[in-house]
Parts: structure tokens; C-alpha cells; sequence
């Protein structure tokens, strides 16, 4: 949780937010849309308060934002293109969105993600877009991983995680420095703006970026191998990038040797995350985060050296 300062400020401010831009707006509360380690979000009527995580460098927000107002038929655009500074943290302001529903997984907007995310690959990259920030946080969930334990589960994770590339594992450069990419898309990154039945927008600026675009199909894809999503819906996510003229993978044939690599660093990452979780919360995985667990122990093994290494 965050601190309690952040969170009562975070609420005064959202609420002048958003009746500075419409003195109508409702008397309900603030809705506390998410409050974690890594971001505080806060909702009243139509206005979206974003506390960003402590470690964000607004020489790299900036851009970001200047980005996703640049971008409104793609990126849900901020209401002001600057931050401000509470408590130490970097909040910026945005409109509501109606998010994906989750208990209606056959309505998901798998098409529409998937349209999105190919004309944001085709978007010329503007002059000085930080690196997207994919491989960063999956090296993030594993150093996680790593504080936390080296027994049980988490040897095949670690396992399969030295068997990836360096840029992979945010150790060397990315090759791709002109692909501007998400960093972090799934379902939960979509939004109807206006709300509830607008246009599908992405949302969630934090590790946008010029990169490798397969990351941005590597989770569908990995949850896809794991067995997590259908093949009807994996393919009606592929067809329409591809339909959208999107440059991760081929045209047409096997997009697999594309996507592998990042695919594979996602499983990784969810399983490091997945692991954590459990342990802090004293409970075993459940049958999805073995899944994933177990595609991690099938993608590979390090040297033996090394695996004994992290059993001790």
C-alpha cells in the first residue's frame, strides 16, 4: 500500500480536477482504483488522478505524455500534458475511460487491441522516445523473484530466464530503436473513452516507448503456448494485427520464430510475479500461476552450475 498522505491528497486533488472542469460534477466520493507499490490511481466522476511510481524520471514521463496527446485515436489522451509533484511522486491527470469487463471474457475487444496496437507500431517514433521499458520490468519482477527465494518453484523461473537473450533480460539495447511500442499491453490496458461505449483506447503511458514490437504480442502469445487463451481467441488477435498491416510478425506463415523470444520473457516475468505474490501471501499457486510455472520449466534449463546455484 501506499503512503496515506499520498492517497489523501491524491483524492483532494482529483476532485478539484474534476470540478474545476465541470462545477456540476457528482458529490460521490473518490473511487481508489488501484493503490500499490508502483502506482496510485483515483477516480471522481470523469477525472483519473495518477500517482506514478517512485522511481519516474519526468525527463522520461514527459515525453510520454506528449505522446499520448499527440496520439488521441490511439493513446488516451491526458487532460494536461504535464505532471505535478506531490509527495514525492509524479501525478498526471486523465479523462475515465470504461475498462474491459472481466467477467465477460467473450466480449473481450481482442480485434480492436489488436488494430490499436498495429498503428502504433506504424508510428513514426518522434526524436529523443526513451527505450520502451518491457524487458526492464520483466528484469524488475525477477530481481523480485530472486530477493525473495531461490527454492521450489521459482528454479525453473530462473531457469528459463538465463536461457533468454540479453536484450531480453534489459542487459544490452534492444536492436530496434525506431518502433514505437506499449510496453505492456493486455486487456486491462484497453478503455471505451467517452465512456461507456466510445472508441477503444490503450492507456498506461509508463513504458512507452521505441523497442521491439513482438513484446507487445508476447503476452496474448504467451498465455496462448500456456494454454491460458484459445486458439480462437489468439488468432482473432493475430489476424486482425495482421489485417492492420502490423510489423511484429510476418504477413502471413508461422509467427512464432517472432514472437518466441519475448513470448517466453513474459512467462518468465508472470511467473516470477506469480510466485512473489504466493509467497507473500503464505498460499500455494493456484492451477493458472502453475501454468505458467510449468511452461517455465519446459522453455529450458540453465547450466547445471548455475541451477544448483539457485536450489542452496
Amino acid at each position: 500500500m501506499t503512503q496515506r498522505p499520498l492517497l489523501t491528497e491524491l483524492t483532494l486533488r482529483v476532485r478539484a480536477e474534476a470540478h474545476s472542469r465541470d462545477p456540476a460534477a457528482c458529490p460521490c466520493g473518490v473511487a481508489t482504483l488501484a493503490d500499490r507499490p508502483d502506482a496510485t490511481v483515483v477516480r471522481h466522476a470523469d477525472t483519473v488522478a495518477k500517482a506514478h511510481a517512485p522511481d519516474t524520471a519526468p525527463a522520461d514521463l514527459a515525453p510520454r505524455l506528449t505522446m499520448a496527446a499527440h496520439l488521441p485515436g490511439i493513446l488516451l489522451p491526458p487532460l494536461h500534458a504535464t505532471h505535478v509533484d506531490l509527495h514525492g511522486r509524479l501525478v498526471t491527470f486523465w479523462p475515465y475511460g470504461e475498462p474491459v469487463d472481466p467477467e465477460n471474457p467473450d466480449a473481450a475487444p481482442w480485434e480492436p487491441a489488436a488494430a490499436l496496437l498495429a498503428r502504433l507500431h506504424r508510428t513514426p517514433a518522434p526524436v529523443g522516445t526513451p527505450p520502451m521499458r518491457g524487458p526492464a520490468k520483466a528484469a524488475l519482477a525477477v530481481g523480485r523473484l530472486l530477493a525473495t527465494t531461490r527454492r521450489g518453484h521459482a528454479v525453473p523461473v530462473l531457469r528459463a530466464w538465463l536461457t533468454l537473450p540479453g536484450w531480453a533480460r534489459a542487459e544490452t539495447p534492444m536492436s530496434d530503436t525506431r518502433t514505437l511500442c506499449h510496453g505492456d499491453l493486455h486487456l486491462g490496458q484497453l478503455v471505451r473513452h467517452p465512456a461507456p461505449d466510445g472508441p477503444w483506447r490503450l492507456i498506461d503511458v509508463d513504458d512507452l516507448g521505441v523497442g521491439e514490437p513482438a513484446w507487445d504480442m508476447a503476452r496474448p502469445a504467451a498465455w496462448y503456448a500456456c494454454g491460458l487463451l484459445s486458439p480462437d481467441d489468439w488468432f482473432r488477435f493475430l489476424d486482425a494485427y495482421r489485417a492492420a498491416g502490423g510489423p511484429a510478425v510476418p504477413a502471413d506463415g508461422d509467427p512464432w520464430p517472432a514472437l518466441d523470444v519475448a513470448a517466453r520473457a513474459l512467462t518468465v516475468q508472470t511467473a516470477a510475479r506469480a510466485i512473489v505474490k504466493a509467497i507473500e501471501a503464505d498460499r500455494t499457486l493456484d492451477d493458472v500461476e502453475q501454468a505458467v510455472v510449468d511452461a517455465c520449466d519446459r522453455m529450458g534449463s540453465a547450466p547445471p552450475q548455475l541451477a544448483d546455484g539457485f536450489a542452496k
